[in-house]
């Protein structure tokens, strides 16, 4: 129990990166780097890697067309569907470099986290915006997109300076995405129905 506080800042930052490579893996991978290089945060174990000029271009144009293709209906469900295969190894990779200085066993079990927490967070926005996609106005999935964009940057940052409070925040989002799971589920079977 006594190391419980100390781990606080590092779980938290372990699960702001998987859950926001859930969400916008190219803003996680970006800010993250754009972070550490300019030395506002101290990137801890190998995610240094991300302030590279290399991977700060890569993911900084990433981002820009992440951006664009996320508001366009229909685009953004296509988009996110070749995601499914991105975003859930980027939320796992993350989270094991963060941890990359520990034992294999810790890699291990920081890849099945950082995995599982980017999966939730991905097929969360995914259903939720193809659901979204239903109506026939395009201003509710702007409205969504546009919470998105300035979601992860906030959880990032919050992860970083108030590590309890992301954990707190995290927690109450995920009981709500579970409550809205029927939703979801709807709204994709309804979208699989269209497209037969």
């Amino acid at each position: 129990m006594n190391g419980l506080p100390s781990a606080v800042p590092e779980l938290a930052l372990a699960l702001a990166l998987a859950w926001g490579a859930g969400i916008r893996v190219y803003a996680v991978l970006f800010l993250c780097g754009l972070a550490g290089r300019m030395a506002w945060i101290d990137l801890p174990g190998h995610l240094s890697l991300l302030s590279h000029p290399l991977v700060l271009g890569a993911s900084g144009f990433m981002l820009v067309v992440e951006f664009l293709a996320d508001k366009v209906p229909w685009i953004d469900s296509i988009w996110d569907a070749v995601h499914t295969f991105i975003r859930i190894p980027v939320g796992a990779a993350l989270v094991t470099m963060l941890f990359s200085d520990g034992s294999a066993a810790v890699s291990a079990a920081a890849a099945i986290l950082g995995g599982a927490v980017a999966a939730g967070a991905h097929f969360a926005k995914a259903g939720a915006r193809s659901s979204i996609n239903l109506s026939p106005e395009p201003f509710s999935n702007w409205a969504a997109s546009l919470t998105e964009d300035a979601l992860v940057p906030t959880g990032l940052w919050l992860a970083v300076a108030h590590p309890a409070a992301f954990l707190v925040l995290l927690v109450a989002a995920t009981v709500a995405a579970l409550l809205m799971l029927r939703w979801i589920w709807g709204g994709l079977r309804a979208i699989v129905g269209r497209l037969r």
